[in-house]
C-alpha cells in the first residue's frame, strides 16, 4: 500500500531514517495549512482508518504532525475513531488517569532515563499499539526514542548466534521486587520503579494480588517486611508476528531488567547469562535507535509488535499522554 493519501501530506522530521525500505517515523501533515486542526484530523481518519492502520504496520511508527490537537480530550476522540479496543496498562510505572482511556506516560522523575521496552511485553495479554500525545513539549532532550526489534535480533544473531539460540531454547526468567505501601518512604516513590505492589495490582488484599497475578502468568513471593518478589517465566527471547514479513522481533527486556538492584534476567533454568553478552545488546539498541524532538500537538503511533522505546532525560515541564490499545 503506497504512502498517497489526499487528506494527508507525508512530511520529513529530524531523526527520520529508512530502515529496510520503511520510513520511521512516517511523518503525516495536513495537506493544506487550513486543514491542521483537530476537526479536519478527525474527519481524515474516519475516512482513511484501515489506510492508516496499514501505515503503522508498514512504518513501525507514524506521527502526525501540524494538527494542533490541544487537549486529552481531543487526543482521546482521535484514538477512538479507529474502533480500537483499550488495554488497561499494568506495571510498576506511576501513572495517573487523565480524561477516560487516556493516561500520563510514566510520572517517573524527568531526569532518569526510561530502558527501551516493549510495552507490557512480560504480560500475556500486551497492546498491539500506542498512542501518545505531547501536551507540553520539553525545553530540552525527553525524547521517545524508538528501535526496530528485529535489527537487535539479527545483529545478536550476527555476533551471538550459540548464545542467543541457547537463550532462546531455554527462554527467559524474570524476576522484580516491589515494597509494600506500607515500607515507602518519599525516596523509594522518587523512583520510576518505586511502584508499591498495592498500586501495581490495584488491591491492598494479598489474596486477590496473588489471583490477579496468576492470570497475568506470575508466581509470587511474599517477603518479611510485607514486600513482594514477583517471578515471570519462561518467557520467550524473540517472538515472530503475523503480517510483519517475518521478522523475529527481539521481545523481551532482558536487559532493562538484568542485574539491577530490583530485578534479575536470566535463563529460565537459572543459568547466568554473560554479563558481555548483554552489555553490548545494550549498545546494539542504543545504535539502533531513532529520535525527533517533540513539538506541542504531535500525536504518535507506534506499532508495539515492533518498536522497542523509552524516555530520554529532560527538563521540566513536559507532559506526554498515552493510549494502550488491543
Amino acid at each position: 500500500m503506497e504512502y498517497s493519501c489526499k487528506d494527508f501530506k507525508v512530511g520529513k522530521c529530524e531523526g527520520q531514517k529508512v530502515v529496510d525500505g520503511e520510513t520511521m517515523p512516517l511523518v503525516l501533515q495536513p495537506p493544506e495549512p487550513e486543514k491542521g486542526n483537530f476537526e479536519s484530523l478527525l474527519m481524515a481518519i474516519k475516512k482513511n482508518k484501515d489506510w492508516f492502520e496499514e501505515m503503522i504496520i508498514k512504518n513501525s511508527a507514524v506521527l502526525l504532525r501540524g494538527f494542533n490537537l490541544g487537549s486529552a480530550e481531543e487526543f482521546n476522540e482521535i484514538v477512538e475513531a479507529f474502533g480500537w479496543d483499550d488495554i488497561r496498562y499494568v506495571g510498576p510505572a506511576p501513572r495517573t488517569q487523565v480524561y477516560k482511556r487516556v493516561w500520563t506516560a510514566n510520572e517517573g522523575p524527568l531526569s532518569e532515563f526510561i530502558y527501551y521496552h516493549h510495552e507490557m511485553v512480560l504480560i500475556k495479554e500486551f497492546p498491539k499499539k500506542l498512542a501518545l500525545f505531547c501536551e507540553t513539549p520539553p525545553p530540552e532532550g525527553g525524547q521517545t526514542p524508538f528501535v526496530p526489534s528485529f535489527r537487535i535480533t539479527e545483529r545478536m544473531l550476527e555476533e551471538f548466534p550459540e548464545a542467543v539460540e541457547k537463550i532462546e531454547a531455554k527462554g527467559l526468567k524474570y524476576t522484580f521486587t516491589a515494597q509494600s505501601n506500607k515500607k515507602h518512604t518519599s525516596s523509594s516513590f522518587s523512583s520510576m520503579r518505586g511502584r508499591s505492589w498495592e498500586d501495581a495490582f490495584g488491591t491492598s488484599d494479598r489474596a486477590e494480588a496473588e489471583r490477579r497475578t496468576k492470570a497475568l502468568g506470575m508466581d509470587v513471593e511474599w517477603l518479611p517486611d510485607g514486600g513482594v518478589t514477583t517471578i515471570l517465566g519462561p518467557r520467550c527471547l524473540t517472538k515472530v508476528f503475523d503480517g510483519r514479513k517475518g521478522r523475529r522481533m527481539w521481545f523481551n527486556t532482558l536487559v532493562g531488567m538484568y542485574g539491577k538492584s530490583h530485578s534479575s534476567a536470566m535463563m529460565a533454568d537459572g543459568e547466568e547469562i554473560p554479563e558481555n553478552v548483554v552489555k553490548r545488546c545494550e549498545e546494539i539498541i542504543e545504535e539502533e535507535s531513532i529520535q525527533f524532538d517533540w513539538e506541542k500537538g504531535d500525536v504518535l503511533f507506534f506499532d508495539n509488535l515492533a518498536l522497542l522505546h523509552g524516555r530520554r532525560p529532560s527538563l521540566p515541564p513536559r507532559r506526554v499522554l498515552v493510549v494502550t490499545c488491543k
